[in-house]
């Protein structure tokens, strides 16, 4: 399958036109001014999140961006297919609590290597779309982040890290339903964060979770803060999502 730019900006238009998305900065401009290459994360509620993602980048970013999608839905017949070689999306393994292969360590629950994988994707110049929650949210809450946001951005300071909050997405392919319902939605690009040279693994996500929390809120409702139990619900393993 050759899909050549024009295609892509087709697919692109049909993929916003599709969810609605109305795409804006934190200020509320419709102008984006994004970085060359970026870690772009997002809160999580469907599996149109990457792909509208990846539709709302200007062309010239289209072609580096690389979303990060779990193999055991994207990784076989049309769907591998459709991922790999129109998004050029880096496919990872996701396991949940029964799975004999998952490990934990500060980067959550995840196979061995998936973070060095998408360093490399960074280190080649791409950039990467991930959902460090770790796990498909109900789309009006934000579970706390998995560590894999802190690695990344510890091996490749560089590179910006740039929110992005998802807004009212989920209703339109919520969780269980194959058929999407028409849902007007906005994706917020929030100002670039960098790691701080001191700054700790639990300090960082915190504040780049409370980015995703405080947009969410403006545009969709208000959201609890993270408590005690914040991200520490009981597993839920055919929702486990593709990024540590």
């Amino acid at each position: 399958m050759n899909v050549g730019r024009a295609s892509r900006r087709s697919l692109a238009k049909l993929i916003s036109a599709f969810a609605g998305a109305r795409v804006v900065t934190a200020a509320g401009e419709s102008e984006l001014d994004l970085p060359g290459q970026a870690i772009y994360y997002a809160n999580h509620s469907s599996h149109l999140d990457f792909l509208t993602i990846w539709a709302a980048l200007p062309p010239e970013l289209q072609q580096r961006a690389r979303p990060v999608a779990a193999k055991d839905y994207w990784g076989s017949g049309v769907r591998k297919a459709f991922a790999e070689q129109i998004f050029n999306a880096y496919l990872v393994e996701r396991h949940g609590s029964s799975s004999r292969r998952q490990r934990t360590s500060d980067s959550g629950v995840s196979p061995k290597g998936q973070v060095e994988g998408m360093a490399e994707v960074l280190a080649a110049g791409d950039s990467l779309i991930i959902f460090p929650e770790g796990t498909r949210g109900d789309g009006d809450t934000i579970a706390q982040f998995h560590g894999g946001l802190y690695k990344l951005a510890r091996l490749h300071p560089e590179v910006p890290v740039v929110p992005v909050t998802l807004a009212n997405l989920g209703r339109i392919l919520p969780k269980g339903e194959v058929i999407p319902v028409p849902h007007l939605s906005t994706l917020i690009f929030c100002e670039p964060l960098h790691l701080d040279p001191d700054e700790d693994r639990q300090t960082f996500l915190t504040r780049a979770r409370e980015v995703l929390v405080e947009a969410l809120a403006k545009h969709q409702g208000p959201q609890s803060p993270p408590g005690e139990d914040d991200g520490v619900s009981a597993p839920r393993s055919q929702d486990r999502q593709d990024n540590p």
